[in-house]
């Protein structure tokens, strides 16, 4: 979705947000209108909300990512896991991230390196957006998966990532073999999710994953994991590196 997609108030209210933030932050003049409209539709178009919101991101820009991307040596062991992939598109045209969540233990992983590792991966997504482009889908395949591999505080992480600053960049996020084990993890995580996020996430019966999936993405385009003619890439192999703002 472009700017020639938004509506009046939106395109009024990037306007008034872009004098503000320029005011408050003489160097934010290079953000495109498509970011300050994504943060202004995450704070349902509240100017000032989406105001405090972009500058407590470009703070955490500075401080997290000073040189604008994550170094894929400062994320080895999340690497070597192999466990999220892209490839492929759904029928929006929006690239697809595949997330083996049995390849990822809690005992195996440092928080602040799987924090890094899961910018890096949210970059790379957005890298592989056509112009035209917003958004990307996520298929999470708890297949395998027991208490090892719940990361509760992994999760929460995630997630606070994607809602404070890669709002609006989640199309849909697809939710395979879910075990019973998850269900507790789900609980608590789900009280920290913005509405806006919850309802992206769609559960997929067992029974049924290849019909759900094909729903949103030709088979064409749909990894060989879960029945389609796509071989999965690790994200790393995936693209270059480059800024990410």
């Amino acid at each position: 979705m472009t700017m020639e997609d938004a509506s009046t108030e939106e395109i009024s209210n990037v306007q008034v947000l872009r004098a503000r933030l320029e005011q408050a932050d003489p160097e934010a003049k290079g953000i495109d209108n498509a970011t300050l409209r994504r943060f202004l539709r995450a704070r349902s178009l509240n100017v000032e909300k989406a105001l405090k919101f972009l500058l407590q991101h470009l703070q955490w820009l500075q401080d997290f990512k000073p040189c604008g991307y994550i170094d894929e040596s400062d994320i080895k062991n999340e690497l070597r896991k192999e466990k999220l992939f892209l490839q492929g598109v759904d029928k929006q045209g929006s690239p697809i991230a595949v997330l083996l969540a049995s390849q990822h233990k809690t005992s195996d992983r440092d928080l602040e390196e799987f924090k890094r590792f899961v910018v890096y991966a949210f970059d790379k997504a957005i890298m592989s957006l056509e112009q035209t482009q917003e958004k990307f889908v996520l298929i999470a395949d708890l297949e395998g998966c027991g208490c090892k591999h719940i990361d509760l505080v992994g999760y929460l992480e995630a997630l606070k990532i994607l809602q404070d600053h890669y709002p609006e960049r989640l199309g849909k996020l697809f939710m395979l073999n879910v075990p019973l084990a998850f269900q507790s993890a789900w609980q608590i995580v789900s009280k920290f999710m913005d509405p806006n996020v919850r309802k992206k996430i769609v559960f997929v019966n067992k029974k049924k994953v290849l019909e759900t999936l094909t729903n949103d993405i030709d088979i064409s385009q749909l990894p060989r994991h879960f029945g389609g003619e796509l071989p999965m890439i690790p994200i790393q192999h995936v693209g270059s590196k480059q800024e990410i703002s």
